[in-house]
């Protein structure tokens, strides 16, 4: 990283934090260049590059300032209750129901999953595709099938070393995106009727799983600052016979919260004490606002508990499929699920990734997608901050693309939706997040899209609306 990137970063983090308030004035530059010996033209970088971000504005002949809506502190949304029994799962019908009204092209995605395709190189993945297919031997159809393409393989491992983490080729097993991954951890780890604990509120494809799967879940209250509740998980542990644990613990779905890593090395911890494997869903981590890359709960694991799933759909290739585990100690087992359900991940498009990850620059990708997100995330909390009524809280993530909305108490956000689809928006109603319906005065939107005329509008009518969905 350059020095004005690790400037700008250092400035950044502190913004974020609210160590410097919206509204303040930034240092001088003379101030900077004494205190972290850099020259001017690196500050001048650093303060370009924040203002980018939407996190300092310039005022003529007086230097720089906090712009509104920069910093993460903001009321949290109150957390959920510990459920005291297990539950049966019934949730599809709800989530599908939400996700048919809002798949249409012309709908504003604020209640997508997934980023804007606009902003991947898929033109240079492309290339990769075409110049790998050439290359593939008709043996890959047996060579390539579970634990997956060698090369492709060998370049994740190489990522897991970059964070730190000494992570064998032989527990990495290849499959058709995350979620077939969580999937397969889920069958690798429980029996019909066992009780699995989740995140309240949480990804609603894990709630589907628990549901296919005939288990019971258990909903651990999440902190939309700092994740996964702890001690209401050991409360849980005592309470009913958890046989695992699906939790994602940075930029989480759909707080956007992310465990501090003293936190997850508790979590890890807390697992190996009761013997309890742990599903990470870790499809956000690359994301980051800040400087660095978080470090998984993986990173702390020495007992093979923890399956760290990911993924290549929210960061460069959406319609490649391609995803992996770091299994631990249930590798062999997910190899086999694999082998038993769909064989095999696309020959072809493992190829291209690993031809990408090798030739096509996906740091330099990477730098760019967090800067796009980290300057659309500053344009929807403005808007928010304009058209929103009083009583709407959120608190700003520091990594991903989603940011949940806790509104005002007498409005429904499943009315809220059905309007909202009625006016081509789509958002995601608090209720299709949890095994219970929960979360009735709550959204989630997001801002994994370029802002636009369209997306201002769109949150303007939102805020309007807002006042004609109370229960």
């Amino acid at each position: 990283m350059k020095r004005f990137e690790l400037l700008a970063n250092t400035m950044a983090d502190e913004i974020r934090s609210g160590s410097r308030p919206v509204g303040s004035r930034m240092p001088s530059v003379r101030q900077l260049t004494t205190q972290h010996g850099v020259s001017q033209s690196t500050v001048f970088r650093a303060y370009y590059q924040l203002e980018e971000w939407g996190l300092i504005r310039a005022r003529e002949r007086s230097g720089y300032y906090v712009a509104p809506g920069a910093a993460l502190k903001q009321e949290a949304a109150p957390r959920a209750p510990l459920a005291v029994e297990s539950a049966k799962v019934e949730i599809s019908d709800l989530v599908f129901s939400v996700l048919e009204a809002a798949r249409h092209i012309d709908v504003v995605p604020l209640g997508s999953a997934f980023p804007s395709p606009q902003l991947f190189p898929l033109q240079r993945l492309a290339k990769s595709l075409g110049h790998s297919s050439r290359l593939i031997s008709p043996w890959s159809t047996v060579v390539d099938l579970p634990p997956g393409n060698e090369a492709l393989r060998r370049q994740i491992s190489l990522r897991y070393l970059g964070m730190g983490i000494a992570q064998p080729m032989d527990e990495l097993v290849v499959t058709n995106g995350a979620l077939e991954a969580l999937n397969l951890c889920l069958m690798a780890v429980t029996r019909p009727g066992d009780v699995v604990a989740i995140e309240s509120p949480g990804f609603y494809a894990a709630l589907q799983a628990i549901e296919r799967l005939d288990l019971r879940a258990v909903e651990i209250p999440v902190d939309p600052e700092s994740g996964v509740d702890l001690q209401a998980l050991q409360e849980a542990f005592e309470r009913h016979p958890i046989k695992a644990c699906w939790f994602m613990t940075s930029f989480q779905n759909p707080t956007g919260a992310g465990m501090p890593q003293d936190r997850k090395q508790a979590l890890v911890d807390l697992l190996a004490e009761h013997d309890v494997p742990l599903i990470e869903d870790d499809v956000y981590g690359e994301l980051h606002h800040a400087a660095t890359h978080p470090l998984p709960a993986k990173a702390f694991d020495t007992k093979g508990l923890v399956m760290h799933c990911s993924s290549f759909s929210k960061t460069l290739a959406p319609g490649y499929r391609i995803g992996w585990v770091a299994a631990g100690r249930f590798a062999q087992k997910v190899q086999r699920l694999k082998l038993m359900t769909t064989l095999s991940a696309s020959i072809p498009a493992q190829a291209a990734i690993a031809d990408y990850l090798q030739h096509g620059g996906y740091d330099k990708h990477l730098r760019k997608l967090r800067g796009a997100f980290r300057t659309q995330l500053a344009a929807m909390d403005a808007a928010l901050r304009r058209y929103l009524p009083d009583g709407t809280h959120w608190t700003l993530p520091s990594g991903g693309y989603f940011l949940w909305l806790q509104l005002p108490p007498q409005v429904d956000a499943m009315q809220l939706h059905r309007l909202a689809i009625e006016s081509g928006i789509g958002i995601a109603p608090g209720p299709i997040f949890s095994a219970r319906h929960e979360f009735r005065h709550h959204v989630r939107l997001n801002f994994g899209h370029p802002w636009s005329d369209g997306m201002e509008s769109a949150v303007k009518t939102l805020g309007s609306l807002i006042g004609q969905a109370s229960s």
